[in-house]
């Protein structure tokens, strides 16, 4: 599998990232509990098959369950061969605000503390924080706690995961993070505007979402009818598969890997298929300018309704 520069970094991943929320726990369509999921067991072999397979960027985080502890066992002895990202994010109370300066230092250095004894390693390459905003973007205590382990040598890399646009061109105009983890796919490319100044920034794209929690492959089948509209557009890129994207993922996929400023596509593994097929897209044969154009002019034409997460508190991704 090719490899990509991830920024400023000097370090290369690979073009496809391993997103290990669900070997961690629930998560996606149609996956309800730990009955659904991976053994632990089958989750170490798939990293491994992942590894073995030119897949060297790994995701996970603090939040995602077992995930950390899992990639710990799969990648012991080996760490040298893999490329770790993990998050972590400090709690807000009930008014929205975070503790003092002492207090949150400590909360923040237990998180680091806990990640790097579940993954069994001494260091972190890209250390996230995660689900993002302009309050945390903005607080000089946790930035300069992740700029002091960078000097430490205990992070290799800073970043943040960001949902909004404005908070995107924020991070990246600050010039403290050195990678950023944004949504980016078919449905919605809003993020793509601003490819260009990440790129004169040398700021490393991580691309997440690409397959829209599932909704572009086989799980996006019969979603709830207030997702018509979403289903019916869905089925405008069939216009575009062919021998080169012959399904929805892999279409997906390609798209998002054809912007030379992305260093990686995140996608989630959850079982060998489903691995098989991201090697199979990641083949260094990605779409020209007429192709990238017919498919920008396909994304959805209200960006703002495609929220993830209202979707779930309504009931509508079950």
């Amino acid at each position: 599998m090719n490899k990509r520069l991830l920024g400023r970094t000097g370090i290369k991943v690979s073009e496809i990232a391993f997103g290990g929320v669900e070997i961690g726990m629930p998560y996606g369509i149609g996956i309800k509990n730990k009955t659904d999921m991976l053994s632990e067991t089958d989750a170490v072999s798939l990293l491994r098959t992942a590894l073995d397979n030119g897949i060297n960027l790994f995701d996970t985080a603090r939040a995602y369950g077992n995930s950390e502890a899992i990639m710990g066992r799969a990648f012991h002895g080996m760490r040298e061969r893999v490329v770790i990202c993990t998050k972590f994010r400090p709690s807000r109370d009930d008014k929205g605000n975070l503790p003092g300066a002492e207090q949150l230092k400590k909360i923040m250095d237990t998180s680091l503390s806990e990640s790097l004894k579940a993954l069994q390693t001494d260091y972190i390459d890209v250390y996230i924080l995660h689900l993002t905003d302009n309050f945390f973007l903005r607080n000089e205590t946790v930035t300069d706690w992740l700029i002091n382990l960078k000097k430490k040598g205990i992070v290799r890399a800073i970043g943040v995961s960001t949902y909004k646009v404005e908070e995107t061109r924020s991070a990246i105009e600050s010039g403290i993070w050195d990678v950023i983890q944004l949504p980016f796919n078919l449905m919605d490319q809003s993020h793509g505007a601003l490819f260009p100044l990440a790129e004169q920034k040398d700021v490393g794209i991580v691309v997440r979402s690409v397959l829209f929690k599932g909704i572009l492959s086989e799980r996006g089948r019969n979603l709830h009818p207030e997702l018509k509209d979403v289903q019916s557009h869905i089925k405008s890129y069939e216009e575009m598969l062919n021998e080169s994207a012959p399904d929805l993922p892999t279409l997906a996929t390609k798209f998002a890997l054809s912007f030379r400023q992305v260093s990686s596509v995140l996608v989630g593994i959850d079982r060998k298929e489903y691995l098989q097929k991201s090697l199979a897209a990641a083949d260094g044969r990605y779409f020209d300018e007429k192709t990238l154009s017919r498919l920008k002019e396909l994304r959805y034409p209200e960006p703002e309704f495609l929220d993830l997460v209202k979707w779930e508190r309504m009931g509508w991704l079950k």
